[in-house]
């Protein structure tokens, strides 16, 4: 089965992904996220009904801000003799309160669930939910990630490795915990000499509240701007661990992000890190327990490839492409019955 993952009126580009994940790309979209359920069935990916194709039968519709376009999509599909699934684009427990925040958006999303023939949870805090909203059957499939394919595996030597990354980005959304995330590492970097490497892409407000944070001169290494996503997991594979205090309850790509790399991933409550992390997430921990934590892994270097071992065994039963293909294949089976 080849799957259609359809973006209505989204920013995306048509995609296609004949070779499954495929070879690195700095010009495409990385097969991760909603792009992975495509890529993982060799599949396609889209943001126009009509481009479609007339041979692909499965068609999972991601639910987005314009609810409106959404309906009309799967109305379309469904004339056609489409087998359509929908999910949440932005599948972030915030997220989802902020696109359903309003009557009308509510009511629309009903209608969406309702004429739609089953749907995905990329988190299974979503699987109540869309059956709530009224989805006939609901299935938790976790976002995959290309974990045994070798063009994906972006090791590098424990030796070449150094300091910690901070895997969010933003200091606007407060459930990122970013700004706690940089102000709580500074003292284990000084404790252990390890570096933190930080993204800045605020551009100068951004630069104005790192210096803020006035950590020691070489203590705190800045990335300007965003990077093509096989270039941000080499700079990723650099590290000795990534670390965040994310609360968002997301499907989890800094944890995946940080798999693909090789890299331990302390902290964040998303899926990836419930599933492949589970000993390092920040389910159910302290902040404090956490720090303890990344200083033990920093100290305890053999332990990282035990680490990272024990979460390609998780993942390759839980998030791979092989994996979720299968899944992916009986859900639309289920569903078109």
């Amino acid at each position: 089965m080849k799957l259609a993952v359809l973006n209505p009126g989204g920013n995306d580009p048509e995609q296609n992904f004949p070779d499954h994940a495929g070879t690195p790309s700095e010009n495409e979209h990385a097969p991760v996220n909603f792009h992975g359920y495509a890529a993982c069935t060799a599949g396609s990916f889209h943001r126009k009904d009509q481009r479609v194709p007339q041979e692909t039968k499965a068609v999972l519709v991601l639910i987005r801000r314009d609810l409106k376009a959404v309906r009309q999509a799967i109305i379309e599909l469904r004339s056609l003799g489409k087998t359509v699934a929908v999910a949440f684009k932005e599948a972030g427990a915030f997220q989802v309160a902020e696109l359903l925040r309003k009557p009308a958006q509510l009511a629309l999303a009903q209608e969406i669930c309702a004429r739609a023939q089953g749907a995905l949870a990329a988190t299974e805090d979503l699987v109540p939910l869309l059956g709530a909203l009224g989805a006939r059957t609901v299935e938790f499939l976790p976002t995959p990630y290309p974990v045994e394919d070798p063009r994906w595996d972006f090791d590098r030597p424990w030796e070449e490795r150094s300091g910690m990354l901070l895997g969010t980005r933003e200091f606007n959304t407060p459930s990122r915990n970013h700004l706690a995330a940089l102000l709580a590492l500074r003292p284990l970097a000084e404790a252990m000499h390890e570096p933190v490497t930080v993204f800045n892409v605020d551009g100068w407000r951004g630069r104005r509240m790192l210096q803020a944070l006035k950590y020691p001169e070489g203590l705190l290494r800045v990335v300007e701007g965003l990077r093509p996503y096989p270039a941000y997991l080499r700079i990723l594979s650099r590290h000795k661990l990534v670390f965040q205090l994310d609360a968002s309850g997301v499907p989890g790509q800094v944890a995946g992000d940080a798999l693909l790399a090789r890299t331990p991933c302390i902290g964040g409550n998303g899926t990836t890190e419930r599933l492949v992390f589970p000993d390092l997430c920040g389910w159910g921990r302290s902040h404090e327990q956490l720090f303890d934590l990344a200083a033990r892994l920093l100290e305890h270097p053999h332990d990282a490839g035990e680490v990272i071992q024990r979460a390609l065994d998780a993942a390759k039963d839980r998030i791979s492409f092989e994996k979720t293909a299968g899944r992916l294949e009986k859900f639309f089976s289920r569903i078109h019955r």
